[in-house]
């Protein structure tokens, strides 16, 4: 059964932002900094929406995004949101469950990996893959573990959260980068935050 975000979507941002201050949002607006204009971009797991008007601020006119969100209640967030006057196709789905034509310049994916076991995450991962095109970006961010103690409990303490009000099938972070790797992605572009325990990457093919 799939994780239902939905439960948590009026809750999701403020709660963020009471564990981690600007540290989510800073990463994802680092990630944003490598979007050129008339872009056509896969934001896939995008919570409540509030990335496009970010993307928005940066490009007021121009972008292709479609935006694929499983949960019901994050969608109806999302789709409130001020998007200028870029291009948005909303569908909500589990980006594995949707066929789109092969042509996107980039992939953001925030913080989405974490919530999937190994065998989910690679289902996802050759997925949104193969939906890129040569010369393509991949924007992620994601939790990482680099052996301080208080990462451990407050991750463990995290995965039991979001296991009991959104049921996600994870309780461990899986190897991300490994896919990456996999399929022969460089690093260009790489910031930590929060002390490390957050890492932002842009791959390029």
């Amino acid at each position: 059964m799939a994780a239902n975000f939905s439960n948590s979507a009026w809750f999701y941002d403020s709660l963020s932002r009471l564990v981690y201050g600007k540290a989510i949002v800073n990463t994802q607006l680092y990630l944003l900094s490598y979007i050129k204009p008339h872009n056509k971009i896969l934001i896939v797991g995008g919570g409540t929406g509030w990335i496009l008007e970010e993307l928005t601020r940066l490009h007021p006119s121009g972008l292709q995004i479609t935006y694929v969100e499983v949960a019901a209640g994050m969608m109806a967030l999302s789709q409130k949101r001020n998007i200028g006057n870029n291009q948005v196709t909303f569908i909500n789905d589990a980006i594995e469950n949707v066929t789109l034509v092969a042509d996107f310049n980039a992939a953001i994916t925030p913080f989405l990996f974490d919530n999937f076991t190994e065998r989910t995450l690679k289902t996802v991962f050759d997925h949104i893959h193969s939906l890129l095109k040569p010369g393509s970006l991949w924007l992620n961010c994601d939790f990482q573990l680099t052996g301080k103690w208080w990462q451990t409990f407050l991750l463990k303490s995290m995965f039991l959260f979001f296991r009991l009000i959104c049921g996600i099938e994870a309780s461990k972070l899986p190897k991300i980068t490994v896919c990456f790797h996999s399929k022969q992605y460089n690093i260009i572009g790489e910031k930590f935050f929060f002390s490390g325990f957050i890492v932002a990457r842009v791959y390029g093919r």
